[in-house]
């Protein structure tokens, strides 16, 4: 019989990079991170929400600084990941959380705007962010990639075809890239959240949330961004080691209830 292997469950002196993360899921993401002890990189379109964060993060004894990031500017991705590299001297995790709320019909006269946008904030800017940090990724001796997808591409709703499209090719480019970088010992894992209270969903009042939950989830009720927090803080794990290519549903039971 082998050895019983130990393998670390800590992510203490990592770096991470998270983008989106002024707020809900990114912001629980990048503070969970610190309070596990890895340096965070905190980047948002929204500069001062992402400063606001590194400073939680200050407050609570974690390490973190802040970037303003326009996931839509190819240049700019380059700059910043160049200069989170150098501030920190090295990128083991990319969080691509950052998205937007595409809501279009399709014979809207504003369609293709809304398709161009959608695309390349939740689709395009994936591959630009992971092929600027790929280089330092490759130097970790726990490089991880997580994207952070919708039930969107699981499923769909009217009205919001480009986000799901957006959302689908997420995951199908997720398990194109475990393949692609298996062999180097990059893991990229794809999550699906479901229902969560973020800054989209709190326009929705609180009884349709709750009548809603009631009717589609097996727990009934919306889930906390927290809760999609440690999901990815668990696939960055060294110790997740041998789990990669796997597009996983933090739904609340959504997806497994079909009445």
């Amino acid at each position: 019989m082998s050895e019983f292997k130990q393998l670390s469950r800590s992510v203490d002196g990592l770096t991470v990079l998270v983008t989106g993360s002024a707020s809900g899921m990114g912001r629980a993401t990048a503070r969970l991170f610190a309070a596990e002890g890895a340096n965070v990189a905190v980047t948002d379109f929204d500069g001062p929400g992402a400063h606001a964060v590194a400073k939680e993060i200050a407050a609570s004894g974690g390490t973190g600084k802040a970037w303003k990031l326009d996931v839509a500017d190819g240049n700019e991705i380059k700059r910043v990941v160049g200069e989170v590299a150098a501030h920190f001297g090295a990128i083991d995790v990319i969080v691509n959380n950052a998205g937007i709320s595409v809501r279009v019909a399709i014979d809207d006269e504003g369609y293709e705007d809304a398709w161009a946008r959608g695309i390349t904030v939740m689709l395009t800017a994936h591959p630009r962010i992971i092929r600027a940090a790929l280089p330092h990724l490759r130097k970790s001796n726990s490089p991880r990639i997580v994207n952070i997808a919708s039930t969107e591409a699981l499923g769909a709703t009217a009205l919001h075809s480009p986000y799901s499209a957006a959302k689908g090719g997420v995951a199908s480019l997720t398990r194109s890239l475990a393949v692609e970088l298996g062999r180097e010992g990059i893991t990229v894992n794809c999550i699906c959240p479901g229902p969560i209270r973020t800054a989209i969903t709190d326009r929705i009042s609180e009884e349709h949330k709750t009548i809603y939950a009631k009717r589609r989830t097996a727990l009934g009720r919306y889930g906390d961004p927290e809760e999609v927090a440690h999901m990815t803080l668990s696939l960055c794990l060294p110790a997740a080691s041998f789990l990669t290519g796997a597009v996983i549903p933090v739904d609340g039971g959504l997806m497994a209830r079909n009445a």
